[in-house]
């Protein structure tokens, strides 16, 4: 039985989601497992195969344990310090150590649903019998999670290599019953208290087990997996405010018609485009380029709107096969063979997945720049075909959505900066052992801030859509774009008028974007988008 997620009959009367952790080979793990765990609080369980490769995997460790011969993570010391042969009577103390030195993060808490991915996904590679971890040790880690116990994760203290450190440790120390974690009321509190309160006894650990609840890129594949989730409404998300946009400076449509783009066969770059002209469908705005102000052509931001967009797209599909390789290994050092050998390894060196993070927010500044540009062009008199200047009501009285743009151009500049890649820095730790590291960690989270920018971002191209579009009296929106300004003000975002306090609107086309009302809005007229 592979890991999948299922509803059985209780679970089904209460919407939860039950994720069966399976069969020893961490194969079938899903983005959809991660999300239904990370966010839906999905339960657990732990699979018989699992449990028989969790117990198969620690004899052998138990039995490299009782030899003279030192083993790595075993019966030594970790790191710079994996020269000494630890005795027997220190080595539950020394999986005790590495938990409580290594859990040195600073700074302020992750969120929930970051620590909870993290902690699912070292749940995973426990149980793929790779590992050499008790089952009983396991079932702990899903016991925290089924309890909605979440342990206290800073933002500081990995380096994305020997795979997320500080924060895995953070997580260990939990089911030691060491340190604090949140509980499901939201409260921080000693997780001593929490695991009691739960009926949870903390774990001993033995040998191996606390480097192996320590040592795998869980916490910056969660965030991967997570972004690309959200990623994926946004981009839509981004095709509906540009057509929007082109719809509202009176362009073409032409541009976006399937052979075109089939003699440059990007499969990003069709989508985008097939989603604009289905958004576009029976506007009455479309094609008066040639009116009053005739042009030959629309400016970069509007006409090459799918080729920015479809990269991303292109961008994020290569991500996806990333993650879902990540999610079918098992990441650990040392490792636990099924001939029995037990062999260190580089595996824990968070390289692929910090390059993909990487690109991702450099994908995502991209798109957050060509939207800033097509806002700008909406508010500029001198390029809007005949919209009022910043689509004031009354210009010179009214001030209109100038500082809107400001906004949106400081986040757009943010996102520039969080575009700088982590993974092309490295710096040496653990006295030159740990001598080059991905610092994938730190590109998880600059791509998480990223996501949230965008989301912004696109939300002020569609406050400035919308209201452009209505101000073009005489001319008939397309059906689906009029669903989206209606869907949009009934969530309390207003239309054209004199000036108001804009923090309000702007806050309310954020929420219409980020819980994905705009792609829902459209869909109701053209059917599932891209």
């Amino acid at each position: 039985m592979d890991m999948h997620t299922v509803v059985d009959g209780e679970g089904a009367k209460r919407g939860l989601e039950r994720v069966v952790v399976g069969d020893g080979r961490a194969s079938g793990v899903t983005a959809s497992d991660v999300l239904a765990v990370a966010r839906a609080g999905a339960r657990v369980e732990l699979s018989e195969e699992a449990v028989a490769a969790l117990g198969a995997a620690r004899e052998i460790v138990e039995a490299l344990a009782a030899k003279p011969d030192p083993v790595y993570g075993v019966s030594t010391g970790f790191g710079a310090l994996a020269t000494r042969h630890i005795s027997p009577e220190l080595r539950a103390q020394l999986q005790r150590n590495i938990v409580r030195s290594h859990a040195a993060g600073m700074g302020p808490r992750v969120e929930r649903e970051v620590v909870r991915a993290l902690m699912f996904l070292r749940l995973k590679t426990v149980c793929s019998g790779r590992t050499g971890v008790r089952p009983e040790v396991a079932q702990t880690m899903a016991d925290l999670l089924n309890a909605g116990i979440t342990p206290v994760v800073h933002e500081y203290g990995s380096l994305g290599c020997s795979g997320d450190l500080a924060p895995l440790s953070h997580c260990a120390l939990a089911l030691m019953g060491e340190g604090d974690a949140e509980g499901p009321d939201g409260v921080v509190r000693p997780a001593a208290e929490l695991l009691a309160a739960h009926g949870i006894q903390p774990v001993e650990l033995r040998e191996k087990e606390g480097l192996a609840l320590l040592n795998g890129t869980d916490g910056m594949l969660g965030m991967l997996v997570m972004a690309l989730a959200d990623l994926d409404t946004l981009y839509r998300s981004a095709d509906i405010t540009a057509a929007l946009s082109l719809e509202a400076l009176l362009g073409t449509d032409r541009v976006l018609a399937p052979e075109l783009h089939a003699i440059r066969p990007h499969p990003g770059q069709a989508a985008s485009a097939a989603n604009m002209l289905a958004v576009l469908k029976g506007s009455g705005l479309t094609g008066h380029h040639q009116d009053d102000a005739p042009r030959v052509q629309d400016a970069y931001s509007v006409r090459c709107a799918p080729q920015v967009a479809g990269a991303g797209r292109d961008t994020m599909a290569h991500a996806r096969l990333v993650a879902d390789r990540e999610l079918a290994s098992a990441v650990d050092n040392p490792v636990v063979l099924p001939d029995g050998r037990v062999e260190s390894n580089g595996n824990f060196h968070g390289a692929p997945v910090a390059y993909v993070l990487d690109f991702l927010a450099i994908a995502a500044a991209d798109l957050g720049s060509i939207a800033e540009r097509r806002t700008d062009r909406l508010l500029d008199k001198n390029r809007s075909h005949g919209l009022p200047p910043f689509l004031a009501d009354d210009p010179g009285v009214d001030s209109g959505l100038m500082i809107a743009q400001y906004t949106q151009a400081a986040l757009v500049s943010e996102l520039k900066r969080l575009a700088v890649p982590a993974s092309a820095d490295s710096i040496p730790s653990s006295a030159m052992q740990e001598d080059h590291v991905s610092m994938g960690w730190s590109a998880a989270r600059k791509l998480r801030t990223a996501v949230d920018n965008l989301t912004r971002v696109l939300a002020v191209e569609l406050y400035a859509a919308t209201r452009a579009v209505e101000l073009r009296e005489g001319l008939t929106p397309a059906p689906a774009t009029r669903a989206v300004i209606d869907a949009v003000r009934e969530a309390g975002v207003q239309g054209p008028g004199p000036d108001r306090f804009l923090a309000p609107d702007l806050a309310a086309a954020d929420a219409f974007v980020r819980d994905g009302r705009l792609l829902a809005a459209v869909e109701t007229v053209t059917g599932p988008l891209q």
